[in-house]
């Protein structure tokens, strides 16, 4: 049988030009990411209880990581057996081979036929990458942890030789926005090896929280692991060093190298507030409670910040074997260094140019000090500003210019660029097409700069972003990111990849992973109709395979069967809030979108404005306050409803027409304090009869939080008892300037609003 097997894999890799379409012969094969080259023969393997998994001894763990996938749903107590080369049929082989090194340390092969399944590679990563594919071609239910009944266990015989196209396919994963407990890290580490990534990039420490145990510095996680908010709620976590050591075996375990993401010289408020005397200024801080850039940093003109990071790493690297560290080096703010005596002397000793150089060379200190120890650094592109460090890794995040500058210096670079990889951004911005057309390499790039390009990671920076929402931000797009690291082909069809991922969803279900959708779902357009005094919706769906259903408030459900619908029109005649989501078979899918009109007595009427708009936010002109649409839960793009105004004041008038009576005014107003959007100090509302003089009928003192960095609609509502007025005039009190407490202390504030409501 193993003669068979050989001859079979060496006609397959002669006769590598030959493949036959799994789609076109009609199997249902939708192996996620799509290996190099697959033959599909007539017939299955029959999985049952009396199948023999036989492996080579240095495979054992690969055969009982196989028979753990497959025992729980099919009830089969597999038998195991060390493989002599004589084989019996109905068997699963795992096998190391020598002669499968041209597959590298990561490929596999994958023969089955009727009567035995064959995986070989050279070494364990390719088998358990092997054990991956073997998993996607059984049905869907071998992913339930229970036993499933009226099954039948059918794998195809088909023929797989694959590889991967990139060393480094990771994910990086930040715990310090919002904490992510070690079960979840452990379960992005098992759906990350399912998806044959082989990279966690664990961003550990940041100015909003530091989550790693220093046994030397136990204040950075009994104060830095936690921001307490202006009502005196608390937020945070940390992992112990056992936490740590149990998530890296964990992940080792799976074939996944954890990078830890130790920031240096910025992002470090949390690590400062705890130890001041290592910052420019002393201090006191507080851990961040913004997003954003803080200008307070490690100081590089003192010691004591070396002899700290020196100590902390010292600990770092002891926790995870692998071969990085990565040490930020992004966003970090000159201003403190440029005022700092001690750094202002550090460049005058080490004969620096300027603050950009004194980066460099704090770089290239802990650089040296990490390479004593055994490990490379990996840096945000910013690590080339002032000159890169001797053997420091790129990854370039702002575009592709730092991976291409870098490897042309002969650097190794990871290409993540915010337009392709982040995945924290909204799928309107970065769908899951333009993530699977992403290209890695930089056609800049020569034959022997492009050695350089290690690989790609998706960014998961959670600032908006809290653990249960990490799904829906990562899939379907991580998907679409592992093809392109893992088959990296030269010609992709994205619309025979979306068929797959349809097929895909259902594993996914199965594993429990509430996925997001896979671009704008859908386009409504708003046409005011002056003759029927009513609003014109017309929707159009975006997203293909999948439900879109429509709900109002004051109707009920507007779509009771919408599978297939592509377009479909609303009338709007009254006051009515407007749900449209998304779905699949098992749940919704994606985020619920609120479209909501009002008609009231102030709906269509001229505005007057004592302070210019932004023309940024313009929300469609002078009387967009009026216009009847509220805005929306994104002051970014969508239906562009709100009017910004930044260093000002707000005051409005409006004529309704007749004196009439008026119960209640109210204006809609938009928080998202990291972005300097804050709801005002105050608003006052007046009454007028003429428009000339003006009775005060409420004041309005806001009591929210400014640290609350969540983004919060809010209504300023007056109740006023029927009062008679024609005339209406809001005044709203925007902030001077941003308090100290914010990262950008002194700026101009931003109002945004809408709608203003008089009934």
């Amino acid at each position: 049988m193993k003669n068979i097997f050989t001859i079979l894999i060496l006609s397959i890799l002669i006769l590598t030009t030959i493949i036959t379409s799994a789609q076109e012969k009609g199997n249902n094969i939708n192996i996620i990411p799509k290996p190099k080259s697959i033959v599909v023969n007539e017939g299955t393997f029959n999985l049952n209880p009396l199948t023999k998994i036989y492996y080579k001894n240095e495979a054992k763990q690969i055969a009982e990581y196989l028979n753990q996938i497959i025992s729980p749903s099919t009830g089969f107590d597999l038998i195991m057996k060390v493989w002599d080369n004589k084989v019996e049929d109905n068997s699963i082989i795992i096998s190391l081979s020598n002669s499968l090194t041209n597959f590298g340390k990561e490929g596999y092969t994958l023969a089955v036929n009727s009567n035995n399944v064959l995986l070989e590679a050279s070494e364990l990563n390719g088998l358990f990458y092997g054990v991956q594919t073997l998993r996607q071609l059984l049905p869907v239910e071998i992913e339930t942890k229970v036993k499933v009944d009226n099954v039948e266990w059918k794998i195809p015989c088909i023929v797989i030789l694959d590889e991967p196209e990139f060393v480094w396919r990771g994910l990086n994963l930040d715990c310090c926005r919002h904490f992510m407990t070690k079960e979840f890290v452990k379960r992005y580490i098992d759906l990350l090896a399912y998806h044959k990534f082989n990279t966690l990039h664990w961003h550990l420490t940041e100015d909003q929280a530091w989550r790693i145990e220093i046994k030397k510095y136990p204040e950075l996680t009994k104060k830095g692991a936690f921001r307490t908010y202006d009502d005196g709620s608390v937020y945070g976590g940390f992992y112990t060093q056992e936490d740590i050591k149990e998530v890296v075996a964990y992940a080792q375990s799976r074939f996944i190298n954890v990078v830890p993401e130790i920031e240096m010289p910025g992002h470090s408020t949390a690590a400062i507030s705890c130890y001041p005397e290592i910052s420019c200024t002393g201090g006191p801080f507080e851990v961040g409670t913004f997003w954003g850039i803080y200008y307070d940093i490690y100081c590089a003109g003192n010691e004591k910040t070396f002899q700290f990071l020196e100590n902390v790493i010292s600990e770092v690297v002891d926790l995870f074997p692998g071969k990085y560290i990565h040490i930020g080096g992004d966003e970090a703010p000159k201003n403190r260094w440029k005022e700092c005596p001690k750094c202002q002397q550090r460049i005058n000793d080490e004969n620096l140019k300027d603050e950009h150089e004194l980066q460099s060379y704090f770089v290239k200190r802990m650089e040296k000090f990490i390479n004593s120890k055994g490990k490379q650094i990996v840096g945000w592109d910013e690590i080339l500003e002032g000159g890169l460090a001797p053997e420091a890794t790129v990854q370039s995040w702002r575009g592709v210019k730092g991976a291409i500058d870098a490897a042309k210096q002969g650097h190794d670079v990871i290409v993540s660029p915010t337009s392709h990889c982040y995945f924290d951004y909204p799928v309107d911005v970065t769908d899951m097409q333009k993530v699977y057309l992403f290209d890695p390499i930089p056609a800049e790039l020569t034959a022997d700069e492009r050695k350089h390009v290690l690989g790609s990671e998706g960014n998961m920076w959670t600032e908006y972003a809290p653990q249960e929402l990490i799904d829906d931000r990562l899939f379907p797009r991580m998907i679409a990111l592992s093809e392109v690291v893992w088959t990296y082909p030269a010609e992709r069809d994205y619309e025979s990849f979306r068929q797959r991922v349809q097929k895909h969803y259902d594993r996914l279900d199965v594993l429990g992973v509430t996925y997001g959708l896979e671009t704008k779902p859908f386009e409504i357009e708003k046409i005011y109709n002056e003759k029927t005094n009513a609003f014109d919706l017309s929707i159009s769906q975006i997203q293909k395979d999948i439900n879109l259903y429509a709900f109002s408030k004051q109707r009920g459900p507007m779509l009771s069967n919408p599978s297939g619908v592509e377009k479909f029109n609303i009338q709007v005649s009254q006051t009515e809030e407007f749900e449209f989501s998304f779905a699949r078979s098992r749940s919704n899918v994606g985020k619920i979108f609120k479209h909501n009109f009002t008609f009231n007595k102030a709906t269509r009427k001229d505005v007057n404005l004592t302070y210019p708009y932004s023309e940024k936010y313009s929300a469609g002109g002078t009387n967009a306050l009026t216009d009847g649409m509220r805005g929306s839960d994104t002051f970014r793009g969508g239906d562009k409803s709100w009017q910004g105004y930044q260093g000002t004041d707000f005051e409005a008038l409006i004529d309704l027409g007749e004196s009439t009576k008026v119960n209640k005014i109210s204006i809609g107003f938009f928080q998202a304090s990291s972005s300097w959007i804050v709801f005002p100090e105050y608003v006052e509302f007046y009454i007028s009869e003429d428009g000339l003089n003006f009775k005060e009928v409420q004041k309005i003192i806001n009591e929210s939080s400014l640290r609350n960095p969540d983004w919060v609609q809010k209504d300023f509502i007056a109740s006023l008892g029927n009062i008679n007025g024609r005339y209406v005039k809001i005044f709203a009190k925007n902030l001077t300037e941003l308090p100290s407490f914010h990262p950008e202390a002194g700026g101009k504030p931003w109002l945004m609003i809408d709608e203003i409501i008089v009934e």
